[in-house]
This record gives C-alpha cells, structure tokens and sequence, in this order.
C-alpha cells in the first residue's frame, strides 16, 4: 500500500512472508493480501500464525487473492526448504518475498554476551535469511523473475551498544542482500532490504528494550528519531510493498531506512 492509501495491484501474484504471526510480518503479509496476492505466512509460533493467515484471507479473498499459514523455524535448512516447496506446491509459484523472521536476543555487553545467545541470534537474523534466499531464488527464477526484500534494521548502519548479536547479524544481512543483488541483477531478481527504526512490534514494546510499560523509556527511544516518535508496522510493510512493485524496478541491493530520522543524528 502506498503512503496515500492506494493499493498496488499484486492479483495473480505469490508472496511469502516469514515472521508472519506478528508485527512487521503479519501487517506486511496483510499489505501483500490486500493487493490481491496469494500470501504464504510462516513462522514457529502455530496458533498465532494460523489465526493470523484466516484473518488476512478474508481480506485476500475479496481481491482475489488466500492467505495460507506454514510453521516453519528459518534457522532449518529442512524447514526452509519444505516452507518455499509448500509456498509453490500451494499456490504455483513465487513472486515475492519477504524475509523478515528475526528475534532480539540479549541485551549484554560484548564481554558479557552468552555464548549461546549469539548462536541463536545469528541463526535465525543472518543464516535464516541466507537460507531463505538460497531456497527462494529457484522458486523466483522458474517464475522469471520477482522481488526478495530482507528485514534489516537501522542496526544494520549504526551500531547499538549492548546489542552486539544483533547488529552484527543486521550488518551481515545488508552485505547479503548486496552480494546477491549483484548476482541476479540480470535475472529480472531484485533483492533489497528495509531498514526500520524502533517499531511498535511486540520485539520493541514487550521484549528487548521494552517499552510498554515504561513511559520514560519509551519518550527517550522516541526522542532518538528527528520525528519525536516510533514507527508503525504498516508504515514498514508500505516500504516493503513499495520495493517489489513495478514502481522500484530500477532498485536493487538498497537499504531502505526507514526511521523517522534516526540514522541522520
């Protein structure tokens, strides 16, 4: 969807969304169903996503579009591999997708991070999104050509401190997106990432820095953004919308900021 409200006209198309339950991924999956696509919602959290994928469907089917839901952990080859060949299987191909699955990990400093945490965060932020293209790109090419968008973060500019799992992964997802946007460009394949300042998701305003309940907290991480606020997931799955639409198809291996300002101070 556009910044103005209108809807791009995505019918006839396939997207695929991980870290669909939720957040970015559930209002970008509904974005992708409201233009008319056939969206595939995936994610490890089985009941929230498949509520997720019977809500989006009432609004994909009024465009001509379904919404179907599959449990799949990003960090799996086997998972990621069977998550695009059911997208396919499902609904004939694949157009689009968005790789979006992440998870905040601790926050420690460097000398302090466990081990394991960096294990796990790198797992799912960074090899998730690798495997995720690995096992799209063939899906994408058989349908001669398409759009692959990675999550990001403003983390993967600037750094965080106490986050240090996290931003690496991020840096390491824009050097990704990078590299195989110059490997496909050729191909009719754009690949591109979004790079959100601190969103309303439950990631933010639950887990991680956790603002909800803290008013001060939450006034301060707003005050870092020029616009003296947070950002909303809708506002990101418009970016994300716009970047596989006709309407960027001189745009690959891009890091979108979308921030509010933030990585402008």
């Amino acid at each position: 969807m556009t910044s103005n409200g209108t809807i791009y006209d995505m019918r006839d198309k396939v997207a695929l969304v991980t870290g669909a339950s939720s957040g970015i991924g559930r209002a970008t999956a509904l974005a992708f169903a409201k233009a008319g696509a056939r969206v595939m919602l995936a994610d490890v959290q089985d009941e929230a996503g498949d509520a997720a994928a019977r809500e989006i469907a009432a609004c994909a089917r009024l465009r001509g579009g379904d919404a179907r839901f599959v449990h799949a952990d990003v960090s799996s080859a086997a998972d990621v591999r069977a998550m695009v060949a059911h997208t396919v299987e499902t609904f004939g191909g694949l157009d689009y997708a968005f790789n979006n699955a992440g998870i905040e990990g601790a926050l420690a400093p460097t000398a302090d991070y466990p081990d394991e945490t960096w294990q796990r965060v790198l797992a799912i932020n960074l090899t998730g999104v690798f495997l995720c293209m690995k096992h799209e790109i063939p899906a994408l090419r058989a349908r001669g050509g398409g759009a692959i968008v990675n999550n990001a973060s403003i983390l993967g500019l600037v750094g965080f401190a106490s986050a240090p799992a996290y931003t690496a992964a991020k840096h390491g997802v824009l050097g990704l997106t990078k590299v195989t946007a110059q490997e496909l460009a050729t191909e009719g394949i754009r690949v591109n990432a979004v790079c959100p300042g601190f969103i309303e998701t439950p990631m933010v305003m639950e887990r991680g820095v956790a603002l909800a309940h803290d008013d001060a907290a939450r006034r301060e991480v707003a005050g870092l953004h020029p616009m003296n606020r947070l950002g909303t997931s809708e506002e990101i799955a418009a970016a994300v919308l716009w970047l596989c639409s006709g309407a960027a198809s001189f745009v690959t291996g891009e890091p979108l900021v979308v921030d509010g300002g933030y990585v402008t101070r």
